[in-house]
């Protein structure tokens, strides 16, 4: 039976990826570092400390790494933060799965004030059980470290008694290190075969999506099979 839900939330519930692809690569260019923004792009879902190692060497790490990241946040807060938008029927999704008895907990690479806006942005901050941001984990996704602190803050379920919704494959590999199932998301813009790839045990295109076929989804089917 499944007890805890643990939600990503760049892309999955908010529509940010573009976003914070620009915004990298705006501060990656503003340090002599030009990159494509696909190359940027598909890594997003990653935090800082994995996306960054990728695109500059251990030398321009130490040099400047911890400077370039403080301005992609900056970059962000200013000029995306404001404008991002949540995806339709995030809170509808949010109270049905309450309804069941499960709790919901966010797992996020965000720093935490960019969290706080999630939050109001997709009107669901009354319905969490529990969230971690990027203060929580020493390590950001694919690494599981974000993922085990949610389950903490989920009531502490087996595995078994737990999923991750996620738009990344990045969420699934890292979910499965924390030996957690994946459902996959189509909104955050990664291709159906990557997120089938890293694990997902099913896709859904957005939120809604899942919320339409929620009866019939790993949510629900786990406790209908008994597993």
């Amino acid at each position: 039976m499944i007890k805890t839900v643990i939600f990503d939330v760049d892309g999955t519930l908010v529509d940010t990826v573009d976003m914070h692809a620009e915004a990298w690569q705006r501060a990656l260019a503003e340090y002599g570092k030009k990159v494509e923004f696909s190359a940027v792009r598909a890594q997003i879902g990653k935090g800082g400390d994995q996306l960054l190692p990728v695109f500059l060497s251990r030398e321009e790490l130490d040099q400047f790494g911890e400077e370039l990241e403080k301005r992609r946040g900056e970059i962000f807060k200013q000029e995306y933060l404001p404008k991002t938008t949540g995806f339709p029927q995030v809170r509808e999704l949010v109270e049905r799965i309450q309804r069941d008895g499960k709790r919901v907990v966010l797992a996020s690479s965000a720093k935490q004030d960019e969290l706080d806006h999630f939050k109001k942005v997709t009107n669901i901050a009354d319905l969490l059980e529990g969230e971690t941001s990027a203060d929580d984990a020493e390590k950001s996704k694919p690494e599981p470290d974000i993922f085990l602190a949610a389950m903490s803050e989920g009531g502490n379920p087996e595995p078994r008694e737990a999923i991750v919704v996620g738009d990344t494959p990045y969420d699934a590999i890292a979910a499965a290190k924390a030996k957690l199932k994946t459902i996959g998301v189509l909104c955050g813009g990664f291709p159906e075969q990557s997120l089938k790839d890293a694990g997902c045990v099913a896709i859904y295109k957005d939120p809604a999506d899942l919320l339409a076929r929620y009866e019939e989804s790993p949510i629900v089917k786990v406790v209908k099979e008994g597993k």
